[in-house]
């Protein structure tokens, strides 16, 4: 049954973006603003360049450690290797890629274009779902 559901149908389609030339210390308050542990960066075209994580951020502080400063662009800090899953993933595929990576959550993707985030949270209201539906 967990076969069947997609992650296109427990994805956060309404995402917040950031901007590779938005200025870190901005896309940290907008992370802490929205309550969310990371978010897709996209060029001027909507296309996914990176993601930039809590993680990527506790960058701003080490670099600000070691040069006296705490800034730059988004584009300094994110990820710009991004494992992302398409829409028609499974949540058990998923499920599976959440044990084997550190990531909270993974883009997903349509034809090259992103449509949404599935995170860890996502794929247990799945279980959940399914879990009352069937038992």
């Amino acid at each position: 049954m967990l076969h069947s559901i997609k992650a296109k149908d427990y994805m956060t389609a309404n995402l917040v973006t950031l901007s590779p030339d938005t200025s870190v210390m901005e896309a940290i308050r907008i992370l802490l603003d929205k309550g969310i542990s990371g978010a897709p960066v996209v060029d001027k075209m909507g296309r996914l360049v990176g993601l930039l994580s809590e993680k990527d951020c506790m960058r701003v502080a080490t670099h600000a450690g070691y040069y006296g400063e705490a800034g730059g662009k988004v584009s300094e800090f994110m990820s710009p290797d991004v494992i992302t899953v398409e829409g028609d993933t499974s949540v058990i595929e998923i499920a599976k890629m959440f044990m084997e990576k550190p990531f909270k959550r993974y883009p997903v993707m349509d034809d090259n274009r992103l449509i949404g985030s599935i995170s860890r949270r996502d794929v247990l209201k799945a279980i959940l779902a399914i879990h009352e539906h069937v038992w």
